[in-house]
């Protein structure tokens, strides 16, 4: 998901004729806000205390 992120962001930037401008200045915070409403930190939380459990 976050590289469909950066393409989409990379594709509207080149289509707006702002080439100097760096994708990932504009891309950074829209992945954050995904990271945040799929709730990331739990994810990752749990996968690590699964994986630690054996369970």
């Amino acid at each position: 998901p976050f590289l469909v992120i950066d393409m989409v962001t990379a594709s509207i930037l080149m289509s707006m004729g702002m080439m100097m401008l760096p994708p990932v200045m504009i891309a950074l915070p829209f992945k954050i806000i995904f990271f945040v409403l799929v709730d990331g930190w739990a994810l990752i939380a749990g996968s690590l205390v699964q994986s630690y459990g054996g369970t």
